[in-house]
């Protein structure tokens, strides 16, 4: 009896030797990618790829591969995503929201617990800088509200949507707009109330006119930036909903757009759009002349297969998801922010700085 419990516990012993060896670290190798390539000074500046919960940082211990423990969660077909003031990333993937806390390397979910604010297939998500996170689900046709992952409230009454899926949040004026792709127009809530303030749009091609909004931006100055797919444009709008441009036309050469989607607009100004055709980031200054495009068709990092939503933070880091194989880039714009953050970083002592001006 006693050789035999000698000899699990040798055998035991072994396996666990074995597992720890195997058991993987998931360790990244450090990329250098830039865009534009030397020897122009680089504006784009790749960071990271998240594709699962263990890109949180978490590593994976010899016991949870030996006995079980909590699982891998990947995300399948991600669309939106959103970052709030603390740096928490959020995705929407069908029947759920992932959040990924790099910083405190920890994860969750919203939206899968049972009765109101359960989701069904998640779109556009947004975050306000109180706290709370508006996420559309065009399954339901429902725009529901989160705070600290749990739901508080739904926008709009029953009924009222056909289709929504870009949402942002204006917190200088408390509001709240959805782009509802089937009803071809924005609506304009408060975020206060939720209560319905006025609709932006009808179907059409004139101007002011949509054909299929997919997703929604703002500035700092309080301008609408939507995604008008159908009409392979980006109208702005102001604050109060009054046309004031577009810009993109339908086409196959540099500064067209072909299947636009995910958009934003970084601290300077300069518009970001995401085609899915040409699988790329195009990047427009304000008066809408193409500066650069970022990726092509292939495998990440730096390139994407059916790019879609994207974000840009308070440091200017760019969050865009590819839908196939499911993961979230991170890129970094390498504008004044970085600048500043690079020299207040060497003052500390440290050795990360932007780059000099020409």
């Amino acid at each position: 009896m006693l050789y035999n419990n000698s000899l699990k516990l040798l055998t035991m012993t072994a396996l666990l030797a074995m597992v720890v060896s195997c058991a993987p670290t998931y360790e990244k190798a450090k990329i250098d990618m830039v865009w534009p390539l030397p020897p122009d000074e680089p504006r784009i500046k790749y960071v990271d790829t998240i594709r699962s919960t263990l890109d949180v940082g978490m590593k994976t211990g010899a016991a949870d591969v030996l006995f079980g423990g909590e699982q891998t969660q990947a995300m399948t077909k991600p669309y939106g995503v959103a970052v709030d003031s603390k740096g928490v990333i959020y995705v929407t993937d069908p029947g759920r929201v992932f959040v990924f806390d790099l910083h405190n390397k920890s994860y969750g979910f919203i939206g899968m617990d049972p009765g109101q604010g359960k989701l069904a297939f998640p779109i556009g998500i947004a975050a306000s800088a109180d706290g709370r996170l508006y996420v559309t689900d065009v399954s339901q046709d429902r725009v529901f509200v989160y705070r600290e992952n749990k739901y508080i409230a739904a926008v709009g009454q029953k009924g009222e949507f056909e289709g929504p899926s870009g949402v942002a949040v204006d917190d200088m004026r408390g509001l709240v707009y959805v782009a509802d792709a089937k009803k071809h127009h924005v609506i304009v809530y408060s975020s206060k109330d939720y209560a319905k303030i006025r609709t932006i749009g009808v179907r059409g091609t004139a101007e002011g006119e949509f054909n299929y909004p997919t997703n929604i931006a703002l500035d700092a100055e309080g301008k609408v930036y939507v995604v008008d797919s159908g009409n392979f444009r980006v109208q702005i709008f102001d604050a109060e909903g009054k046309f004031l441009r577009a810009m993109g036309k339908l086409g196959d050469t540099p500064g067209s757009l072909a299947r636009p989607k995910g958009i934003a607009v970084d601290s300077e100004g300069h518009i970001y759009v995401v085609d899915t055709a040409f699988a790329n980031i195009q990047i427009f200054d304000k008066e809408g002349n193409l500066l650069l495009a970022v990726g092509g068709h292939g495998d990440p990092p730096g390139k994407f297969w059916l790019p879609a939503g994207m974000a840009i933070d308070h440091q200017d880091r760019l969050y865009v998801v590819d839908q196939y194989p499911g993961v979230v880039q991170i890129f970094q714009y390498l504008g004044e922010k970085w600048r500043k953050a690079g020299v207040a970083s060497e003052g500390q002592g440290t050795k990360e700085k932007g780059p000099e001006k020409k």
